[in-house]
């Protein structure tokens, strides 16, 4: 998928306001923590991460995205770290991040996407935390965002189990609308996930 041709238009595919379910988490979040905002996108979430006080660094691979990211940060009148990267051969950088945010990150195909959570473990700080949104399997029969492909959608049994050695601290699996732009509008199949890495332990997942 074309990330540039996408985002190359007036307005913002998946709006300017962040995602709900990223604010509904707003009171795990204490100013100052860094934050790695991963897949970010035109930044809508890094940058209302940075109104909050924290130290955002948001990485794409789309060019465009991370412009307009850039232009909205300056309209808003806060700043953020831009990083353009190909997250199927980025080095994750180890526990640097004291929160990682990833929100619709499902272009990934599942070995992409297992590389990606290892990736999400290796970068986090222990006791840190993981907030993340995706589409279920029956976003199928909705078709109002996300990709046609089941097998780069979540369920709850995927997320136990790809994250068993963390720390679930939520997860639910509901319907609800969504308004996010022209990208995701109406009706969706949701999965709401906040995992945090055991205090106890560093390095990669294994």
């Amino acid at each position: 998928m074309d990330w540039d041709e996408r985002y190359n238009r007036a307005d913002y595919l998946f709006g300017t306001k962040p995602n709900e379910f990223l604010v509904s988490q707003a009171f795990r979040l204490e100013g100052g923590m860094r934050v790695l905002a991963v897949a970010d996108g035109e930044g809508r979430n890094g940058v209302w991460l940075a109104e909050q006080a924290l130290e955002v660094v948001a990485v794409d691979a789309s060019s465009v995205g991370l412009q307009k990211s850039r232009e909205l940060a300056a309209k808003r009148g806060v700043m953020l770290t831009t990083v353009k990267a190909d997250l199927a051969v980025w080095e994750w950088e180890a526990e640097r991040y004291d929160v990682v945010i990833a929100i619709f990150i499902q272009f990934a195909a599942p070995m992409l996407r297992d590389r990606m959570f290892e990736g999400f473990y290796t970068a986090l700080k222990p006791g840190g935390s993981l907030i993340m949104q995706g589409y279920r399997v029956e976003q199928l029969r909705y078709g109002t965002g996300g990709p046609p492909d089941a097998k780069q959608l979540y369920t709850s049994e995927l997320l136990l189990s790809a994250f068993a050695h963390w720390e679930i601290c939520y997860l639910k699996e509901h319907d609800g609308p969504v308004d996010e732009g022209a990208g995701h509008s109406g009706m969706s199949a949701l999965i709401d996930l906040v995992a945090r890495k055991p205090i106890a332990s560093s390095g990669r997942m294994g």
